[in-house]
């Protein structure tokens, strides 16, 4: 009897310790591959609406044209823009290239390509420790 009541006692403390690794390691390691992972969507939905503009503007010939500008806290200001086949595209850390239309959306399907294994990375990654989780509960 006592023997038995020794073994669950042991059984509760690895399953409590199971639980602690699970709030402690698991979780926070969930989330942070979730908010990774939108992130990285959000850069994906970027580039997608910079090629859509891109290629709209070189369909309809569009050399020239004004814009509303954001400048920060929903303040807009016209903006004009004399030459549209350069564009500035953001390559990351705060690096900014001067493209030709069709530079840009070369480089645009390779970032394309490498946002989507990312995204394929981190949700392989997502739903790993959401079976570890799940194998614990």
């Amino acid at each position: 009897m006592a023997m038995a009541a020794a073994e669950a006692r042991l059984r509760q403390e690895k399953v409590k310790k199971f639980e602690d690794f699970v709030d402690r390691r698991l979780k926070p390691d969930l989330v942070n591959a979730i908010a990774q992972r939108d992130n990285l969507f959000q850069q994906q939905k970027t580039f997608l609406d910079l090629k859509k503009n891109i290629e709209n503007l070189e369909k309809n010939g569009v050399t020239s044209m004004r814009s509303m500008v954001n400048l920060g806290s929903e303040v807009y200001m016209q903006a004009e823009v004399p030459d549209t086949r350069h564009i500035f595209v953001d390559i990351g850390l705060g690096f900014h290239v001067e493209f030709t239309w069709q530079e840009a959306l070369q480089f645009i399907s390779v970032r394309e390509a490498r946002l989507a294994r990312q995204i394929d990375e981190y949700t392989h990654l997502i739903a790993s420790i959401k079976a570890q989780i799940k194998m614990g509960m």
